[in-house]
């Protein structure tokens, strides 16, 4: 079965056309600028890359334009639509309501525009995407994967905040955490490489990115995650603040009259390394090009997020009382030699010992660990879409 899988931002559509027997992708790409002017990128399996300025006043055209690409007579991977089985999306927010992938349907719809609130800037897009699919391919079925399903095992000690309880009960204010699909991929993936049941294992997963979160996967359940309410929760990122003292917020609100929504897109647009390194860049390549040429400020912002990256490592051994692997994904941890190198440098007590050279390659399964080492460390490369398109295969089979 070919499986579309479709990730819907407010003005951009990513999306890959996987065959479910061999798990390859026969072709993706992405939809830019919608409701501006529109830019589509496709790429199909063995072919060429195609751009083509077209365009897309809403998500629909965008669907539209991506159908007509993947079924063209020229460079299409199918024939017709026909040969589409089944659509995944991803949705960011399912709440407390989902604790795993849900069959789309009127029902769940609602259900998932209750969660807004939670994530007023993804699932709102998310359920666009939706509708636009099924708008331009009615009958087939749909699948949506939440973010915050994996992280539905936490316990409430991990996940509630020490706030009066009744926000808890009535807004559902509560730890939430998000990547939850690359967390369970890349856990998942960790046990099967390294030859272990996960049932057995106590792993930490680092998603590093401009945006990241690290996770405690206990038996193959997540225990504790680093974001929160939102995404901004946690460690450094890119241009998100991660934790911070909330009287902050007060005292630059005196400070400089800031408002709510000023002080909001500080703290996840102006923030982060982006904001530490007094506004270098947010991309940790530019970063350590800027400090390796002798910028203070961009090498504080490296330091700075190597440590945040150790502490939650440290203290998620602590709540799992132990860790048998820790594995690096996602664009900085897949990647960033150096980075992995500064944050398992604080790592030494754990008896963790790194390869050097197994620690230089990139854009495989690898350990990075020495053989001595008490603790397995493994780069282990992300693959959100696939794992969409398994858990879409698994509910329409």
């Amino acid at each position: 079965m070919n499986i579309l899988v479709i990730n819907c931002g407010s003005s951009s559509l990513k999306y890959q056309l996987i065959d479910s027997e061999t798990e390859k992708a026969l072709a993706k790409g992405l939809c830019e600028r919608i409701g501006i002017d529109g830019r589509l990128t496709y790429s199909p399996a063995g072919g060429e890359k195609e751009v083509t300025d077209a365009p897309m006043p809403t998500h629909t055209e965008a669907i539209q334009l991506v159908l007509d690409a993947l079924t063209n007579e020229k460079t299409g991977v199918i024939k017709s639509l026909d040969e589409v089985g089944a659509v995944g999306h991803r949705v960011v927010h399912g709440g407390e309501k989902f604790a795993s992938s849900s069959l789309i349907t009127d029902e769940m719809l609602a259900a998932v525009e209750e969660c807004n609130d939670l994530a007023p800037l993804h699932n709102p897009a998310n359920l666009i995407g939706i509708d636009a699919c099924k708008k331009c391919m009615p009958g087939v079925p749909m699948v949506g994967v939440f973010d915050t399903a994996f992280h539905q095992t936490m316990p409430k000690e991990a996940y509630m905040y020490a706030l009066p309880y009744e926000y808890y009960e009535k807004y559902k204010v509560r730890r939430y955490g998000f990547h939850g699909t690359s967390h369970s991929f890349v856990s998942k993936r960790t046990a099967e490489f390294l030859g272990k049941d996960i049932k057995d294992m106590k792993i930490i997963v680092c998603h590093l990115g401009n945006g990241s979160s690290i996770s405690a996967v206990k038996n193959g359940e997540s225990i504790d995650t680093s974001m929160g309410l939102t995404p901004l929760e946690g460690v450094i990122m890119g241009t998100r603040s991660g934790d911070i003292d909330p009287a902050i917020l007060e005292f630059l609100a005196k400070k400089e009259d800031m408002s709510i929504a000023d002080l909001n897109n500080m703290l996840n647009k102006k923030s982060g390394v982006y904001g530490l390194s007094g506004g270098v860049s947010s991309d940790f390549r530019d970063l350590g090009e800027a400090a390796a040429a002798g910028n203070d400020k961009a090498q504080l912002a490296l330091d700075a997020f190597a440590y945040r990256v150790a502490k939650y490592v440290g203290a998620y051994a602590a709540a799992m009382n132990g860790v048998d692997a820790i594995a690096f994904t996602a664009g900085v941890g897949e990647n960033d030699a150096d980075t992995r190198k500064a944050i398992l440098s604080r790592l030494t007590f754990l008896g963790l010992e790194l390869d050097e050279e197994a620690n230089k390659k990139r854009g495989e399964d690898n350990i990075i660990s020495t053989p001595d080492s008490k603790v397995t460390v493994c780069v282990i490369p992300t693959n959100e879409e696939l794992a969409i398109a398994r858990e879409t295969l698994a509910l329409v089979k």
